[in-house]
């Protein structure tokens, strides 16, 4: 079963030169249910404009994106913010925890957003297996930036999504911490039988995803 189905994506800058920039050129994508996928690209290949419009966080020039049936590039944005919210975990370089809560409440602010019931069991075992039992009275600026990661991609996993998307999840961690961040989401691949998609220029890393995604110039040029 397809989670996500991208068809014909096209994302088009206009630079008031002669030609437009082509962010993504005629892109399409299926993602399995369960699938961890990695789409690998050098610097403006496309890949993190590919991730945010699957995401909802930008616009298509052309094409469709449907995750769990539903067409998201036809959302209205108060009904795409209400999708993502329910659908969605984002993993991002930079975090993106919020100072003044601590880790147990950065954790469960998609949930309080949305007015969601808390399956306590979950919570539970998502801290416990991402090691942040002892850190959950913590905010975030007394954790390391691995511990902050780990963060929040608990708070990505919360709320049970249909997609987690990480992009660049390890840009700003050592090559230790990077490998044991990876895991994490390979663990919650397995474990959660979680889908997930992942943005990186490390083609080591990529190697730990069930499939592997090449973007170049706006166009998959490989796909294994």
């Amino acid at each position: 079963m397809l989670i996500v189905d991208a068809k014909h994506l096209k994302k088009y800058y206009d630079t008031g030169a002669e030609q437009s920039v082509k962010a993504l050129d005629d892109v399409s994508l299926g993602i399995k249910e369960g699938e961890f996928v990695a789409v690998v690209g050098t610097s403006g290949s496309g890949k993190s404009t590919l991730l945010h419009i699957l995401g909802g966080l930008d616009n298509v020039t052309a094409g469709e994106v449907t995750i769990r049936g539903l067409e998201i590039t036809k959302m209205k944005e108060e009904e795409l913010t209400i999708f993502r919210r329910r659908n969605i975990g984002f993993v991002f370089q930079n975090y993106n925890l919020v100072s003044v809560l601590t880790v147990y409440e950065n954790i469960l602010l998609p949930l309080q957003l949305d007015g969601a019931t808390i399956d306590q069991k979950h919570m539970n075992d998502i801290i416990t297996n991402l090691g942040l039992t002892d850190l959950t009275g913590r905010h975030p600026n007394q954790l390391s930036g691995g511990q902050q990661q780990r963060v929040a991609i608990a708070r990505a996993l919360a709320a049970k999504p249909a997609l987690i998307l990480a992009d660049e999840p390890t840009g700003n961690l050592d090559s230790a911490t990077t490998m044991q961040v990876v895991g994490l989401l390979k663990t919650a691949n397995e474990k959660y039988h979680q889908t997930i998609v992942m943005i990186t220029h490390n083609e080591d890393l990529a190697q730990l995803a069930n499939r592997i995604v090449h973007i170049e110039d706006g166009k998959i040029v490989e796909r294994m």
